[in-house]
């Protein structure tokens, strides 16, 4: 295969510590999930079959996540040119969606339970309860430690998924009890829907982040007018504009710019200083430079009014 030379930034992402929590993870809740669907049919349990339900879609996440991981280590090529770090987003959108339509799912079907109540049986749904809150105690730690050792909106979606299934083992646990002592059957329908609550809480906000970086906005960490600033104070600059800032993945970013240099000034030296600052101050380590000038490329009315200023 050809070699193509996009050697300035490797466009490729090795993440051992996220590719080996997933493969933890992704093990167990396969294991789980045949557990407390099984559990959740006995047991006639709507917070257990709901919970299923999200579990179901753990597997389907992860592996989803999986694939975009190992995506991300494939070589960049004349179609791909960034390689195929954005993978990694776009499972990330799926995984959100799939939260959130699990979540609408889980509420229409409580109501329906709430209208017509089903009897559960409490000894099968409280012990499959216990099991499933020791299994996700154990991937929510795992999961969090990978995500402060690498960054990666894959293991952070999954993270999410794990959180609703802590919050819904919980849940599942009290509405055993409450039921038991009160008898009031409704309560596990009630308690699935606000599990439903908030796992779609959970979607949204993937959606949201994996959406900002399809949509190729500026990150939320930087400010795009305080690095145009900044750029501009440095020697022999005296305009920047056509100023882009994106994320091609989680912690890879891309600038473009077009600056006006004094007549004077070497293009080779302006370059090399705004990348320093660029890496330096706020680590883009990919940016692309276009020195201009207006009496040479034409801005239309910006290049005149420019020319008019430092005439």
């Amino acid at each position: 295969m050809k070699n193509y030379d996009y050697h300035h930034l490797d466009h490729v992402k090795e993440q051992q510590t996220s590719k080996k929590t997933l493969w933890i993870t992704l093990l167990l809740t396969l294991f789980f999930t045949i557990v407390e669907v099984a559990g959740g049919l006995i047991s006639h349990s709507l917070a257990l079959l709901s919970d299923s339900a999200h579990m179901i879609s753990d597997v389907l996440a992860l592996g989803l996540s999986m694939a975009a991981i190992y995506m991300a280590t494939r070589k960049p090529n004349r179609k791909y040119t960034f390689g195929f770090l954005r993978f990694e987003i776009i499972a990330s959108f799926l995984n959100g969606l799939a939260l959130a339509v699990i979540a609408l799912g889980i509420f229409v079907e409580g109501i329906q339970r709430m209208i017509h109540p089903v009897e559960v049986k409490l000894p099968t749904m409280l012990t499959i309860a216990v099991i499933g809150l020791i299994v996700n105690i154990v991937l929510t730690v795992v999961l969090s430690r990978s995500m402060k050792e690498e960054e990666n909106l894959n293991v952070k979606s999954a993270l999410w998924h794990f959180i609703g299934d802590l919050l819904s083992s919980v849940g599942i646990i009290v509405s055993a009890v409450l039921i038991y002592f009160t008898g009031y059957h409704f309560l596990d329908p009630l308690i699935s829907m606000v599990i439903g609550g908030i796992i779609f809480t959970g979607g949204a906000k993937i959606i949201r982040e994996s959406y900002l970086v399809l949509m190729e906005s500026v990150p939320d960490q930087f400010d795009l007018d305080a690095i145009r600033s900044d750029i501009r104070a440095l020697e022999g600059i005296n305009d920047v504009h056509e100023l882009h800032l994106w994320a091609v993945s989680t912690d890879h970013y891309s600038l473009t710019a077009h600056v006006f240099i004094r007549i004077d000034m070497q293009a080779f030296q302006v370059i090399s200083a705004i990348n320093q600052l660029l890496q330096e101050k706020y680590g883009i380590a990919h940016s692309t430079i276009q020195i201009e000038h207006p009496s040479i490329h034409d801005h239309g009315e910006y290049g005149k009014q420019f020319l008019l200023k430092h005439a």
